[in-house]
C-alpha cells in the first residue's frame, strides 16, 4: 500500500503525466495478453501456423481466409468492459492531469471508458478499410460479414483491420505524436507490457521527466531503471489509486 501512496502522490504533484500501456492492462477485462504464461502465443492452438505467423503482413495477403478465421476468434473481444485502470485514466484526464495515453493495445477500451487523448500505436480493430479504395467500415461489417473474408461493398476488395501487422511499419504521425507526448512529460506511467515489442518500446527512452513508474506483474529489462516498481495487478492498483486521489 506504501507504493501505491506514492503513486498516488506523485500523481498529485504532476501536470503533465503520459501513460505508456500494453495488453496487461486489459487482462483484467478479459482480454488474454500474447507473452505471459497463459497468453496468446503460449495457449493451445487447433492451426499449424503459430499466432506471430498468423498476424504477419504476408500471410494475411497469402492466407486471408486463415487469417480471418485466426482474427476473429482471438482478436476480436466486443464485449469486453474498462476496467479500474481504464477508468481511473479517463478520470485523470477529465481532471487535466493525464496529457495522453501511448498504447500498444487494439481493443478500444481506452476510448470506451471515455479517454479521447488516446495514441494508438498498433491500429484498432474497430477501424477496417478496403485495400481497393480505401473506405472505411467499423468493427461491425468485420463481426457480421456473412463471407470468411469481408469485402468492399463498393469496389469487392478485400477489407483489412487498421492494425499494425508484423512486417509493417507503425504510423508515422502517431509515433511522432508519441514521442512529443513523452518527452513533454513530467511523469511517466508504464503500465501492463513486457516492453519488448520495438519499435514501440524504445518510445521511453524519449522521457526527460524525473519519475517513472512501472506497472508490471512479471519482469522487464526497464525494472531498475524505474523509479517506482509495483508488480500487483494494474486494475488491483488502479482501483486502490481511485479510492486516493
Amino acid at each position: 500500500m506504501q507504493k501505491v501512496n506514492t503513486l498516488v502522490s506523485w500523481i498529485q504533484e504532476s501536470s503533465k503525466i503520459v501513460f505508456f500501456g500494453g495488453a496487461g492492462t486489459s487482462t483484467e477485462s478479459g482480454i488474454p495478453d500474447f507473452r505471459s504464461a497463459a497468453g496468446l502465443y503460449q495457449s493451445e492452438q487447433h492451426s499449424p501456423y503459430p499466432p506471430e505467423v498468423m498476424l504477419s503482413h504476408h500471410f494475411f495477403i497469402e492466407h486471408p481466409e486463415v487469417f480471418y478465421d485466426f482474427y476473429r476468434s482471438k482478436m476480436i473481444h466486443e464485449h469486453a468492459k474498462p476496467n479500474a485502470c481504464h477508468n481511473v485514466l479517463a478520470d485523470l484526464e477529465k481532471r487535466g492531469k493525464l496529457k495522453a495515453i501511448v498504447t500498444q493495445n487494439i481493443d478500444g477500451l481506452h476510448q470506451k471508458a471515455g479517454s479521447t487523448k488516446v495514441l494508438e500505436l498498433h491500429g484498432s480493430i474497430h477501424r477496417n478499410y478496403c485495400m481497393g479504395c480505401s473506405y472505411y467500415y467499423g468493427l461491425e461489417v468485420i463481426i457480421g460479414s456473412e463471407d470468411i473474408v469481408p469485402r468492399c461493398s463498393s469496389c469487392g476488395a478485400v477489407i483489412k483491420p487498421d492494425v499494425v501487422l508484423y512486417e509493417e511499419s507503425l504510423d508515422q504521425q502517431i509515433l511522432y505524436q508519441s514521442m512529443d507526448a513523452i518527452s513533454s512529460a513530467d511523469l511517466l506511467i508504464i503500465g501492463g507490457t513486457s516492453l519488448t515489442v520495438q519499435p514501440a518500446a524504445h518510445l521511453i527512452s524519449y522521457f526527460k521527466g524525473s519519475r517513472t513508474v512501472l506497472l508490471n506483474i512479471e519482469p522487464t529489462i526497464y525494472d531498475h531503471q524505474a523509479d517506482l516498481l509495483i508488480t500487483d495487478p494494474i486494475g488491483e492498483v488502479m482501483e486502490k489509486m481511485s479510492q486516493l486521489i
